[in-house]
């Protein structure tokens, strides 16, 4: 039998679980962690707290406590690798107003990182991935490829002005995109990670009345992610992420290979994807670019046929 308090578990792949305390304060909890994508251990650290608290914003939430998550090879490698790695993980809660209360480490032959994060929010304004409405616009906060600009720097093929730029862009928080969105007010929102654009816009359409229509002209990317996809540099995942969502993207949909590369790039730290009544997209946009999230743009809409599918123009 289900717990009732239990608002929002693992049944729809959300952003994280959320548990009622009160008819005024529910608590949301998510955990994320995973092995460097940068090389510099500081900026490996800011990502991968940007990337734990991400879930929270995504929800509409305000994150309070946060716990570290460490495996570290400790006899083979200099512990100030692990030092600024915390210390930048620190400094990223201390941006997000965020206290640390403890953590947990392992011995390992290969360094992880991450964080678990607890948040509140009022049980009547969670945003969940499976409430948008027919007619909404969807917006994206972020510029997708950093999955295949991670493989491009693990292989040595980017320089340091490709490295800072992207680095900048996983470890900036969501924030103020959060922020924007519950001002405005939104039907539904899900964080860009791991499944890439097209899977987590499959999460939101996946069982639900209504489909997705996205404007490839209008999704915003690295260039050099483009550069890279068409040298065919591109993480295990992008392959994995094909092969399970690809029946959810309409047959008559046509992408160049380098737009399907992109849409299905794993994400490490994306951007929030916002589903917005249209009457309110541009407000959305004023209060985002006023939240210093410029790059935020419409990529597509939210449509009644065909049901359960994404096309792509």
């Amino acid at each position: 039998m289900q717990d009732p308090n239990l608002i929002v578990g693992f049944e729809r792949s959300d952003d994280a679980g959320v548990y009622k305390l009160s008819e005024d304060l529910a608590i949301i909890q998510t955990v994320d962690f995973f092995t460097p994508i940068v090389d510099d251990p500081y900026w490996f650290g800011q990502i991968a707290a940007a990337n734990a608290l991400s879930d929270v914003y995504a929800m509409g939430g305000k994150p309070l406590t946060a716990m570290n998550l460490v495996c570290f090879p400790i006899k083979t490698m200099d512990i100030e690798i692990l030092k600024n790695i915390l210390r930048g993980g620190l400094d990223k809660l201390k941006e997000a107003e965020t206290t640390l209360v403890g953590g947990h480490s392992i011995e390992d032959n290969e360094i992880k990182y991450g964080l678990s994060i607890n948040g509140i929010i009022h049980p009547n304004n969670i945003l969940t991935n499976s409430n948008a409405k027919v007619g909404d616009a969807l917006v994206l906060t972020k510029p997708l490829g950093t999955g295949i600009i991670n493989t491009a720097i693990k292989g040595g093929m980017a320089n340091d002005k490709v490295i800072a730029k992207v680095s900048e862009s996983m470890a900036a928080l969501n924030k103020n995109a959060s922020l924007a969105m519950q001002e405005v007010g939104v039907s539904a929102c899900t964080d860009i990670t791991g499944f890439g654009l097209i899977g987590h816009l499959c999460e939101m359409v996946r069982g639900n009345d209504f489909g997705m229509v996205i404007h490839a002209q209008k999704v915003p990317y690295f260039q050099e992610a483009r550069e890279y996809a068409q040298q065919g540099l591109m993480p295990a995942g992008t392959f994995r992420n094909k092969e399970f969502f690809s029946k959810w993207v309409d047959p008559a949909s046509t992408m160049p290979p380098f737009i399907s590369d992109i849409f299905f790039d794993p994400q490490t730290s994306g951007g929030l994807l916002i589903s917005v009544p249209r009457e309110k997209a541009d407000s959305l946009l004023i209060q985002l670019r006023g939240k210093n999230v410029p790059e935020a743009v419409i990529i597509g809409e939210v449509v009644a046929e065909p049901k359960e599918k994404i096309i792509v123009f």
